[in-house]
């Protein structure tokens, strides 16, 4: 096996490992639970690529320089934020003909940036930066990315199954606790 196989293969495996039950599973579980999975896959795979992305080219630079903390500060912030954004949301909102509605680009852009912004600083983006340090960065991205992905996706699966079967108002309440408990553990360092 060449070594850029055989880099995309280890930091697959490293990077799907520490995704589960990580908060960006929780957020998929989430996400599958709302919205068109095709739309959560891409929405997926574009933050965690974003993400991974600059863990990958800085290969650990930029780690160096910029201290992991405000960061996780920032994450937090950002997802208690997303709370916030689901307790004002009207339930009337979507079901009325006048009212704002939700297009599939507005869905994959906020699941991207909500992704992306999640892993900023986080356990997978610094060992992502970790082994493109010691290792081809672009086969890391391609890996770290596809574990990723694959790992949230399995948590997306979940939320669909369960969408199906619990109220809108109850998933609306798990979305707000998600959020507001993923944010709070970013800002207390959990995360």
């Amino acid at each position: 096996m060449s070594s850029f196989v055989a880099s995309i293969a280890i930091s697959f495996g490293v990077i799907f490992l520490a995704e589960l039950g990580d908060k960006s599973q929780l957020l998929a579980l989430n996400f599958g639970s709302r919205f068109p999975l095709r739309v959560v896959a891409f929405g997926l795979v574009i933050g965690f690529g974003l993400a991974g992305a600059l863990a990958a080219g800085v290969g650990g630079v930029l780690g160096a320089w910029l201290p992991e903390r405000p960061l996780q500060i920032a994450g937090g912030v950002l997802l208690i934020g997303f709370a916030g954004r689901e307790l004002l949301h009207d339930d009337d909102e979507d079901h009325s003909d006048d009212g704002p509605t939700l297009t599939t680009r507005s869905v994959l852009v906020s699941i991207a940036l909500t992704i992306a912004l999640s892993e900023f600083g986080d356990k997978t983006q610094i060992a992502t930066a970790t082994l493109a340090a010691n290792s081809n960065p672009l086969a890391v991205w391609i890996g770290a990315t596809a574990g990723e992905s694959t790992s949230a996706m399995a948590g997306a699966l979940v939320g669909r199954s369960l969408g199906k079967r619990i109220p809108e108002r109850a998933l609306r309440w798990f979305s707000v606790a998600v959020f507001a408990l993923s944010g709070v553990a970013m800002l207390v360092g959990w995360f």
